[in-house]
């Protein structure tokens, strides 16, 4: 087999790897919270550790690659992160929650800039609009990691059981990974340019984007069972049917991105996946049952689906180089990701839950009304 394709595989498999893990801790949630005795503020205090967790490891991560070639990297925080996802589940107490949440926000943070960026190489390498194919995966990994949840829950297991039974697949899909490939597949950068930089004017606005994009993602992984079960009252298998079907929609869709980009252009892509987001986020808060929560997260994977994957090529086209622009708007929108679950719990403290989650109606009408123009203004640097 090809070497590169061989990296891709590889790739595919972390990408699935770390989806399948953060989809299993999203259904865990609310058992951990109820477990705990922890009201909203106090899990908006244990998410915001793992945001920091994640926000203080990004920039290192930035400087562990020039070291060790990017897919060593990858390889060796995909490993801190099998080894981090159990903990939550084991936690005595809310300061030991924080604690362990910090490091498994470290281990994630890290490995996420970690594998897009050796996704960002394998894209310039293959010459051709892959990376929707590797968030693809990432969503996969996402809905099979919430529906083994699901399941686990159904029958009975507890939540240790329910975060250590998917970290053993996690853990053995990450060693056929390393043992397959993730090697360097090129220069290595100098390690003088490695570490996190602020974006520059022209790729501001797309990291901002990513910014509002993500922190959607990240508030329905953590949120939308604890909603769904607090509104309809229902057990938590069935208030993890939110995330699923917003996971499924995004990762079906995320499968034929590269050819709706081709087809119907980058700036169509954000602008009309911002609104579908936006009605499926209003949907949801406005009339939550059963069905219109299928419907609803359904309609906000299928909107989100391919935009960060368009926002991070067209950030590349923007930047000296490819890797430069993808790392930057990535940090911000995993930044997203993680300050959202965090920024809910807060908001949900001091007004209520449904109307924290109206942040995220306000941030999707954003990227409707200004991702086209952003995406479509990215120019060659």
């Amino acid at each position: 087999m090809n070497p590169l394709a061989r990296e891709r595989i590889a790739t595919l498999a972390v990408f699935l790897a770390n989806g399948f893990g953060i989809g299993a801790w999203a259904v865990e949630v609310p058992r951990i919270k109820e477990s705990l005795g922890l009201d909203d503020t106090s899990l908006g205090i244990a998410l915001f550790c793992f945001a920091l967790g994640a926000i203080v490891a990004m920039p290192l991560a930035g400087q562990l690659a020039p070291r060790v070639g990017s897919g060593r990297a990858t390889a060796l925080l995909g490993a801190a992160f099998a080894i981090a996802l159990p903990l939550p589940g084991v936690a005595p107490g809310m300061l030991m929650l924080c604690v362990v949440l910090f490091a498994l926000g470290a281990s994630n943070g890290a490995l996420d800039v970690s594998m897009n960026g050796h996704a960002s190489a394998i894209e310039t390498r293959w010459r051709a609009p892959i990376m929707s194919s590797f968030h693809a995966a990432w969503s996969a990994g996402g809905l099979l990691g919430a529906a083994s949840g699901a399941v686990l829950q159904k029958a009975g297991i507890g939540v240790v059981g329910g975060l250590l039974a998917p970290d053993l697949f996690i853990a053995a899909l990450l060693v056929v990974a390393a043992s397959l490939a993730l090697r360097d597949i090129g220069p290595r950068a100098a390690a003088a340019s490695s570490g996190f930089a602020w974006p520059d004017s022209s790729v501001m606005k797309l990291a901002l984007l990513a910014f509002m994009c993500m922190l959607v993602e990240g508030a329905v992984a953590d949120w939308s069972a604890v909603y769904l079960r607090s509104t309809l009252n229902q057990q938590a298998s069935v208030a993890a049917i939110g995330y699923s079907a917003f996971a499924f929609s995004m990762a079906a869709c995320r499968i034929a991105g590269d050819a709706s980009v081709r087809r119907f252009g980058s700036s169509k892509v954000v602008a009309l996946g911002g609104l579908i987001a936006l009605a499926g986020l209003a949907l949801v808060l406005s009339l939550p049952t059963v069905l219109t929560a299928c419907v609803g997260f359904a309609m906000v994977g299928i909107g989100l689906a391919n935009i960060v994957p368009v926002i991070f090529s067209a950030a590349g086209r923007s930047s000296a180089t490819p890797a430069v622009g993808v790392s930057m708007a990535a940090t911000f929108g995993y930044a997203g990701f993680l300050v959202g679950p965090p920024l809910i719990g807060f908001g949900a403290g001091v007004l209520g839950l449904r109307a924290a989650l109206c942040v995220l109606v306000m941030a999707t009408l954003i990227v409707s009304l200004l991702g086209g123009k952003a995406v479509r203004g990215a120019q060659p640097a």
